[in-house]
């Protein structure tokens, strides 16, 4: 029996991927699920309530990372949220968000929006707490204000730093959406929740498109950090790495 399984895993997964690119007539011979058209339309609202609340995540954290990171205040305030963060039971936010805020795309992204938080606030207060005070006097010494310190030495040199923060919330925000339909937003996730309408060739669908959905966002948002990052600093790096 043992060595079945395998083969049974493989046509489940063909089956996986036949659903995602054609439609399939469900268990109750009634309509089509599955197919390209439905993926579009489910994955581009999981897109869209992912990015919705990633901005806002950004909105709220990384001012007020950066402005703590370059007073040097709050640093227990901004571990703690970090901390607190990673132990937020994802189903618990989406519940709580349906229970005392209702259903609709606001009140879900304002959920996601919460996990967003913690890793982008923990790492922009770490990355600018971390730059070179050496650097920051310097600036201060030929005529910089505050501001312009922030932006033209701080928040460069912080940019790997802050930008992993990014992309741990992304990720975070990218994976929970799978649960929104519980909240009433239909996104890829839909198929993972309703196994009794697409079967388990929709659940293992789903988690294939989401997969495949969070690593592309990782990819890009790495890309996004090496455009940002100083060419000194990635020589440094490299240097360092050699």
């Amino acid at each position: 029996m043992p060595e079945l399984l395998p083969v049974g895993f493989l046509g489940l997964f063909g089956d996986a991927i036949e659903f995602i690119f054609t439609p399939q007539t469900t268990r109750f011979q009634t309509d089509k699920v599955g197919g390209l058209d439905q993926v579009a339309d489910l994955g581009g609202e999981h897109i869209k309530v992912t990015f919705l609340a990633l901005g806002a995540a950004l909105l709220v954290a990384l001012p007020l990372g950066v402005l703590l990171g370059h007073y040097r205040r709050g640093e227990r305030t901004a571990i703690t949220l970090g901390n607190a963060g990673r132990g937020i039971p994802e189903l618990a936010v989406i519940a709580l968000a349906a229970a005392f805020l209702g259903f609709g795309l606001e009140n879900v992204t304002a959920a996601l929006m919460v996990l967003g938080i913690p890793p982008i606030l923990t790492n922009a207060f770490v990355g600018v707490t971390q730059v070179d005070r050496t650097a920051v006097e310097a600036a201060r010494g030929i005529g910089m204000g505050e501001l312009e310190i922030v932006r033209k030495v701080e928040l460069p040199l912080a940019v790997p730093t802050i930008m992993s923060g990014v992309r741990t919330g992304a990720i975070n925000i990218v994976a929970t959406a799978a649960i929104a339909p519980l909240a009433g937003i239909l996104t890829l996730g839909d198929f993972i929740i309703s196994r009794n309408v697409y079967g388990d060739e929709g659940v293992l669908a789903g988690a294939i498109l989401i997969a495949a959905l969070a690593i592309a966002i990782e990819l890009s948002l790495a890309g996004v950090q090496r455009l940002l990052t100083p060419r000194g600093l990635k020589l440094a790096r490299e240097g360092a790495s050699a």
